[in-house]
């Protein structure tokens, strides 16, 4: 039993040590350094900002409409993710689920080229939709969102 326990330890190690070292790459053309939005009159863009009664669950990394979104790692492409049921949002209510280097993750407002199937670090993904049509004034960004809604500011 000691053996065991001693065994899932150096495992949990291994895996929490792995993950610490995992950074996301460039996601936009034009944001190099992976910029994150701040504060603007739709509000911020770290995760766990608020959004009235419920909290921001994701990290806005800015990214101009119209913009090339890129892999930031080796990823696979797990399919579309519809954003919302809103009809007025349709301009931008499309993503997609990736996972690569042990993550499962999300990115919102992104029209991907194609939803399955292995990316490269740094090839298209596809392209920025545009933010601004729905939410004038607003920094224009893909907000990534791990798949369990945990935080993702430390792959940054």
């Amino acid at each position: 039993m000691k053996t065991c326990i001693l065994l899932l330890a150096a495992v949990l190690v291994a895996v929490a040590h792995v993950c610490e070292s995992v950074r996301f790459g460039p996601l936009c053309s034009g944001n190099p350094s992976n910029t994150r939005r701040t504060s603007d009159s739709w509000g911020q863009g770290h995760y766990g900002a608020r959004r009235g009664s419920r909290t921001h669950k994701g990290l806005d990394i800015v990214c101009l409409d119209g913009a090339t979104v890129y892999a930031p790692f080796d990823v696979t492409l797990n399919g579309k993710v519809i954003v919302y049921t809103d009809p007025a949002k349709a301009a931008i209510n499309n993503g997609i689920n990736l996972s690569g280097a042990g993550l499962c993750f999300k990115l919102f407002y992104v029209r991907p080229d194609r939803t399955s199937g292995t990316v490269r670090k740094g090839q298209r993904i596809g392209t920025m939709l545009p933010m601004q049509s729905v939410y004038p004034g607003i920094t224009s960004h893909v907000h990534v969102q791990m798949c369990d809604k945990s935080d993702p500011t430390h792959y940054f």
